[in-house]
């Protein structure tokens, strides 16, 4: 008896366990970019330079857009005082420029990621995609995570920021 209420528990904490994780996915398919980013908590210096470069009602729009978004710990690689220069307003044009970096027109999805060498950032700069070593790096910065669904586009996370070689 003791046994078969074990298995009751199980089942039914597996089945709590699927329907969360449905909902969660459910949840960030009718988010936006902007939104997504900002529900995982993951991301707040990231949405806090979309806001500083007004770039938030772009990533809110209709797209599709593919961002590469870099993490807080991604953020916190930088040089020190890096972001801080970048975040003033008299630097928006470049924080728009290193932001713009970071977005393809279009949804990308982790397997055409990973079938090209190259893609063209919405900032013009082109970005170097390579698979090596079982993962995926875009001008050098891990994918960490793919296929982040959201109503106008995908997110991949990267590990790093991705400043373009004239900035």
């Amino acid at each position: 008896m003791m046994m078969k209420t074990m298995m009751i528990a199980g089942l039914v904490a597996a089945m709590a366990i699927t329907g969360a994780v449905a909902n969660m996915r459910a949840a960030t398919a009718d988010k936006d970019i902007v939104e997504t980013a900002v529900s995982a908590r993951s991301f707040t210096t990231l949405v806090k330079a979309l806001q500083a470069a007004d770039l938030v009602e772009t990533l809110k729009g209709a797209g599709p857009f593919t961002v590469f978004a870099p993490t807080d710990e991604a953020f916190a690689k930088l040089p020190a005082g890096t972001l801080e220069t970048l975040l003033k307003p008299e630097n928006k044009a470049k924080l728009q420029r290193i932001l713009t970096s970071h977005v393809v027109a279009g949804r990308v999805m982790a397997a055409d990621v990973a079938k090209t060498s190259s893609a063209k950032a919405v900032s013009g700069a082109t970005l170097k995609i390579a698979a090596r070593d079982g993962g995926v790096t875009v001008d050098d910065a891990k994918v960490v995570k793919t296929d982040i669904a959201a109503t106008n586009g995908v997110i991949h996370v990267i590990d790093s920021v991705i400043v373009p070689k004239d900035e």
